[in-house]
């Protein structure tokens, strides 16, 4: 059946990603509804993981930027399920009209089938109507000569603010063009539908940054931490690895949906000391009621610690990894701690409590190959990585040649532009075939081929360099003159 989505107007490229992803881990692709153990519905086809998407299409006049969108769904109890669970969707619609005019759309209503109105107007039952309209403001004397408007509907039940049975809802956008930012129109379009799932957006403000106890310089904000989690398919019975942790924030997301979960951090300040014994990871964790983490490693990512042979442990990998615009990367070495030293350093027994190791510097090309390999290895068949990747853009484009891997398949690439020159590409890849020493072998090459072609701006410290440098070549800037001063971006619906 076909529904009207309504996306909050932010994050725009994560909106339709988000939303499969939900659909994905609800069953919509694997011939039945909603799976209660919430396992992914990737489907193996011939040993490999067949990927699948929804239909979409738009409302009439409607720019791809709107926040208005038809959905195909199996069910439902499968659109409410992914309306409650999601981070952009305001709400979940059965639309029961639509129309340019008021009178179109009452003509619309009156035509939509009895049968599948009528069993929501009894007299037993309560109602709340909502006026909501995107690109003007109505007032509330307006509102409330819209609901007057309604008339024609039968209800029969009664109205209830508070907790109605039945919520429906009246929406507005106007011919606004695009001078004030916002997608453009070309005509008004009124909606009237009944709710079938609405986000929480208490979610938020619970989990919100500033009331965390512990905190470190790239926290990870709650919003962007839960997409990740959703893109990741994090659910009860999942295992979850971040091997970044930080201060935890992507693994409170996982873990508030129910996965299990498990961090890495080469920094040993940050997972076992913090700020103190009651301002740390694990009281983050205990701050929200979540189940603490099944283990936090002190680990390299460029030499990582699972014992040979070992494969197939996790089923989502997902990392924000240090590209050097506010933390750089850091791997095991660096100077030896003590002169004359030959081989490998072994750290006295009575230094072991505050040793801190020694590190040196870890490039963005190097990490995200180590990334790779690690998650090809670890993932279980159809499990799921998912980590940001820096751009630097040119023309208001971005060069759309991400790193790749013969065990995985690129599904969803969402941009999050933060400046002029700089976005940040949310990557969410699925593995689709098995780690061999073969495999390994042509990721190896595959990495030379893209380090050579395709990083020569985000290697050591030039990414920091284009994008805190000044555009304009006349200051002794590093970027292109093209997004100077002066310039100006074209409309993405992004920047709003």
């Amino acid at each position: 059946m076909w529904y009207l989505c309504v996306f909050y107007h932010r994050l725009l490229d994560y909106r339709k990603p988000e939303v499969e992803s939900l659909a994905n881990l609800f069953g919509a692709f694997n011939g039945g509804d909603w799976d209660s153990d919430g396992d992914s519905s990737n489907r193996e086809n011939n040993g490999n993981i067949e990927t699948m998407s929804l239909q979409w299409r738009l409302p009439e006049n409607h720019h791809p930027d709107s926040p208005f969108h038809f959905v195909y769904l199996p069910s439902e109890d499968m659109a409410r399920k992914i309306a409650n669970r999601s981070i952009l969707v305001k709400g979940v619609y059965e639309l029961w009209g639509e129309g340019n005019t008021h009178e179109e759309l009452e003509e619309a209503i009156k035509l939509y089938p009895d049968d599948r109105k009528l069993p929501y107007l009894t007299s037993e039952s309560t109602f709340k109507i909502t006026v909501d309209s995107f690109g003007k403001v109505i007032s509330f004397e307006e509102q409330n000569d819209r609901i007057r408007s309604l008339s024609y509907i039968p209800f029969k039940g009664r109205v209830n603010l508070r907790t109605p049975d039945h919520k429906f809802w009246l929406m507005e956008t106007d011919d606004y063009g695009s001078n004030n930012g916002l997608p453009p129109v070309v005509q008004k379009r009124i909606f009237f539908g009944r709710e079938v799932g609405s986000a929480d957006r208490k979610l938020l403000p619970t989990y919100q940054l500033k009331s965390r106890t512990y905190l470190g310089p790239t926290a990870m904000d709650a919003e962007m931490a839960f997409l990740m989690a959703n893109q990741a398919l994090a659910a009860p019975g999942k295992l979850v690895y971040d091997p970044f942790v930080g201060t935890g924030s992507i693994l409170i997301a996982a873990a508030h949906f129910g996965a299990m979960t498990m961090g890495a951090d080469i920094d040993i300040r940050v997972v076992r000391d913090g700020r103190g014994p009651n301002c740390n990871v694990w009281s983050n964790f205990k701050q929200y009621g979540l189940p603490m983490p099944l283990a936090l490693l002190r680990a390299d990512n460029n030499l990582p610690p699972w014992r040979p042979g070992l494969k197939e442990v996790f089923d989502a990998v997902i990392c924000d990894p240090p590209y050097g615009v506010r933390a750089g990367g850091r791997k095991s070495g660096g100077r030896k701690l003590l002169k004359g030293v030959v081989g490998p350093y072994t750290v006295p027994d009575d230094k072991r409590t505050d040793h801190i190791p020694s590190t040196a510097a870890y490039s963005l090309v190097e990490c995200v190959h180590d990334l790779l390999d690690l998650a090809a290895r670890m993932l279980v068949m159809g499990g799921r990585l998912v980590f940001f990747y820096p751009v630097l853009r040119e023309d208001d484009t971005i060069d759309t040649h991400f790193p790749e891997h013969p065990c995985f398949e690129l599904i969803a690439s969402c941009e999050q532009i933060l400046s002029l020159r700089y976005s940040r590409v949310l990557l969410t890849m699925v593995k689709i075939g098995p780690y061999t020493e073969e495999i390994a072998e042509s990721a190896r090459i595959k990495h030379l081929e893209f380090k050579e072609n395709h990083l020569k701006w985000l290697e050591d410290g030039n990414l920091r360099t284009a994008v805190f440098s000044p555009a304009d070549p006349q200051l002794g800037g590093a970027a292109d003159a093209k997004l100077g001063k002066d310039s100006k971006p074209k409309y993405r619906g992004k920047y709003v």
